[in-house]
């Protein structure tokens, strides 16, 4: 099924000059849980919190559409947002994903980032969301 002219009516980034915002824009999907989509930005950079030394990292999203599909252009603006923002690896991964739900309300999604090596050492944290699990909580741990 071809992209309609009303799948376009709410986007406001899109093949326009915009600045990079920390919000995310959707279009309609036509096939609700058929497809998987995976977004890779190669290019992403944050600070360390602590240093303020600048970290390198390719960060991974893999869902599954609902009724929304998140538009590439204001995600790439909203990777964007991170450049001068200090986090730690793993604090990324939970903010990537907890704004994906928000925003594209997918059925699941996997955000996973993988940091290039500094001191030796290389981090990847994962962010994993299904709407049909049950949360965690880390209380039921020790119960």
């Amino acid at each position: 099924m071809p992209t309609k002219k009303s799948d376009l009516q709410k986007l406001t980034k899109l093949g326009k000059k915009a600045s990079a915002s920390r919000t995310l824009e959707v279009f309609p999907n036509h096939e609700p849980g058929k497809i998987e989509v995976t977004l890779r930005c190669t290019e992403f950079t944050c600070i360390c919190p602590l240093t303020k030394q600048p970290d390198f990292a390719t960060i991974e999203i893999v869902y599954r559409p609902n009724k929304f599909v998140v538009e590439s252009k204001s995600m790439k603006l909203y990777l964007e947002t991170f450049r001068t923002v200090g986090v730690f690896h793993e604090h990324l991964a939970v903010d990537i994903g907890k704004d994906f739900v928000k925003f594209v309300k997918p059925l699941t999604v996997d955000v996973t980032v993988h940091f290039n090596v500094r001191g030796g050492i290389a981090i990847d944290a994962k962010y994993h969301y299904d709407q049909d699990e049950e949360p965690f909580d880390p209380r039921k741990l020790f119960a």
